[in-house]
Parts: C-alpha cells; structure tokens; sequence
C-alpha cells in the first residue's frame, strides 16, 4: 500500500460514497463491490477532505448518501494515491482500493446530505476502529436516517419519519443536538410528528451532556430514557456461566419471517400499558423489518419445544454489531437464556467479521451489571424522551 497521499502520512481511515441499497447488497455478499471495481480495477475511497468533490459531481443533490468508514489497514489488497478524473485539482491524489473491501473494514457507517443549496461540504473525521463510541454514535445516528421515508431539518439536527412504520418511535423522531432549548425541540416535535399524523413525540439528544435539556423536557410531562452504552470485544471469550443447554434457535435467522415468530414475546414485553391485542403494541416488532432494509438485521431465539421463550434483534454492520430486545419470558427466567442470546450474538457476530458487540442498557437498571460481568464496558451515555398524545 502506498502510506503517503499528497506527501503526508495517510489516513487510517478511509471513505467511501455509497447508499443504503449498496451497503445492504454489500452485507449480503460480505464486501463492497462496486461497478467500479469491474469497470477500472478498483474501489474508489476518499479522504473527509476529498470526498465532497466525488459527491458533487456522481451524486448531486441526492439525499440518501452513506460514508463508510473504512480501515485501510485491513482492506487485504494495495491502496493506490492515484490522480482522479480530467478537472480534479492536478495535486489531490484519490485512495484507490484494488480489490474488494470487505464489510468487516467497515468501522462505522454514516449519513452524508448535501446543505440548503444541494452541494456537499466535508464531513467530520470519521471514526478509528479504536473510537468504540464515534462508531455507535455512528450507527445510532445513521441507522433510522438509512431507512427514513423522508428528512426534514429541525431547530438543532433532523427530524426522520417513515411511513411503513409510522408508530414506531424509533423510526419517526427529532435527533437534535444538546445545545437545542426543550421548549424549541418540543415546538419542533409538534410541527414535524405532529403535522405528519405521528401520535406521540419522541427525540434523541446528542451530544456531550444531553441531561440537562431531557430533564427540562422531563419537567414538562415528557418520558425521560436514560442509558448507558456498553460494549465488549468479538471473541472467544466466555460471557459468563455456560450456556450450552440452552442452545440458540438455529443461532441466528434473518429477520423475515422470524419477526412472527417472537412477536408474541416482545409484545408481551413492550408497552404493557396497552391491551394484548392492540395493534401499536403487536405491530412494535415490524420496525425491525423496515431497519433490515438498511443492515443486516438477525434474530436470535431459544426455543423450549415449539415455545419462544428467549429472543433478541442482532444488527450487523460491517464490523459493528449492535444487540437490541433481549428479552426471556418472565416464566422462564433463570434458566441461562440471556447467556444464550448473548453468546450466540457473539458468535454470529465474530462469523460476520464484527470485532465491536455493543448494547444499551438503562442507567439505573440491575441489567447494567449483569452485561458488566459478561466482559460488557462503557463507552457512553444515551438520552431520549417522548410523549403520546
């Protein structure tokens, strides 16, 4: 690999334009494999500092973009500086990857919109593989943003909806930054969920100490979320007291059609505030239906007999898996099935070439520590709120 680009030292970290289609193919296949490749022998990448000028001129005004983040140290094929096209500034020197970049170099995948006037400008520095929080900051931020019906800008950040799924608050909320006043995002909140026919409010608040401007939302009648993300490493080791009785549900399935089989379970779990039967509480789980058009999303399930009595949401994403909704049914707790769930995202992970497991957990909950003795650290805090109307 060529380790200088315009006589500096190179990045460790590299970029690529894609789009959520792309990068769903791409998990699919297990590496990015553009046209390109086919086409002149190599992967196009780019520097935070370059890439606005290949996003302006192949993808003008388009507002579906995702950079991906990639190592070049672990891309496994020659990275050339090499000029671009006709145009381009005689001096700036493109990283070309010639081969394919596998998904597992990925360390983060982010959304990249043009500004008012439809160009592109420079995103910030992309995450290391070392930055564990910058890479599921990453996730977090992009993820709904990837599988969004439409954006609109709000006071602070982007309000995302998507009309498959329009109760599912995951998928239809304010992300703003915490800088943003509570009454301005509430007005925003009203405006943008509310004038799209949303029945509730809900926001994420980023940024170094988002507490402050929840527990002012909270003041007002909001539902305050407050988590602590946790993350371990991808490998052999342990996560606790041996599982092996309860093994998983052929370890991990695609999320169609397994949705319906552990929508029992989570709808029992989720909103039990609502009846059994009722459709925003049964249909909670088709979110991750919609989340699978952007990722690649497994589900994890122990069965006893033809019963679910354990399941959870595994994402992957290049070399970032994220978990989600473990939940075991209150008749069947201790009996080793969160071991299971945990191990087996482990291993599915560490197959897919993940080497980041990383979860939520709430702040104030005797959960946190039990994913602290199954080797899980913090890497960061994590605010919501909402309300229903």
């Amino acid at each position: 690999m060529d380790g200088h680009a315009d006589g500096v030292s190179a990045p460790a970290t590299l970029l690529h334009l894609t789009t959520p289609g792309e990068w769903r193919t791409a998990l699919r296949a297990g590496a990015v494999t553009p046209p390109s490749l086919a086409e002149v022998g190599f992967v196009h990448l780019s520097t935070a500092d370059q890439v606005a000028l290949p996003a302006d001129r192949l993808f003008a005004g388009r507002r579906d973009l995702l950079l991906l983040a990639v190592d070049a140290a672990t891309v496994g094929c020659e990275i050339r500086y090499e000029p671009g096209v006709p145009g381009d500034p005689d001096a700036m020197r493109f990283p070309h990857a010639y081969g394919p970049v596998p998904v597992s170099s990925v360390v983060a995948v982010s959304a990249y919109r043009p500004g008012p006037d439809g160009t592109f400008g420079a995103p910030p520095e992309p995450p290391a593989r070392a930055d564990h929080a910058g890479r599921l900051g990453a996730f977090a931020d992009s993820l709904p943003r990837r599988v969004a019906s439409a954006e609109e800008p709000v006071a602070g950040g982007i309000a995302v909806l998507q009309d498959d799924v329009p109760w599912a608050p995951a998928l239809n909320r304010l992300l703003v930054d915490d800088g943003t006043p509570a009454q301005e995002i509430a007005a925003e909140a009203d405006r943008v969920l509310g004038g799209a026919g949303r029945d509730h409010r809900c926001v994420t608040i980023r940024g170094t100490d988002p507490g402050p401007v929840a527990r002012e939302l909270g003041r007002s009648g909001w539902w305050l979320q407050h988590d602590v993300v946790l993350a371990r490493a991808v490998d052999d080791a342990a996560p606790g007291r041996s599982a092996e009785e309860v093994p998983l549900d052929a370890e991990a399935e695609r999320a169609e059609p397994t949705i319906d089989a552990v929508r029992a379970l989570w709808a029992e779990a989720w909103r039990p505030d609502l009846p059994a039967d009722d459709p925003r509480r049964v249909r909670l789980p088709d979110r991750y239906l919609v989340e699978d058009r952007g990722t690649d999303l497994r589900v994890l399930a122990v069965r006893e007999g033809d019963l679910v009595v354990a399941a959870a949401a595994l994402y992957l994403d290049g070399a970032t898996a994220v978990l989600e909704a473990v939940e075991t049914a209150t008749p069947h707790r201790g009996r080793g099935h969160g071991n299971a769930l945990v191990s087996g995202a482990l291993r599915v992970a560490g197959r897919a070439g993940c080497d980041l497991l990383a979860l939520h957990a709430d702040a104030g909950g005797a959960p946190r520590e039990w994913y602290v003795r199954r080797g899980f650290g913090q890497v960061g805090e994590a605010w919501s709120a909402g309300r229903t109307d």
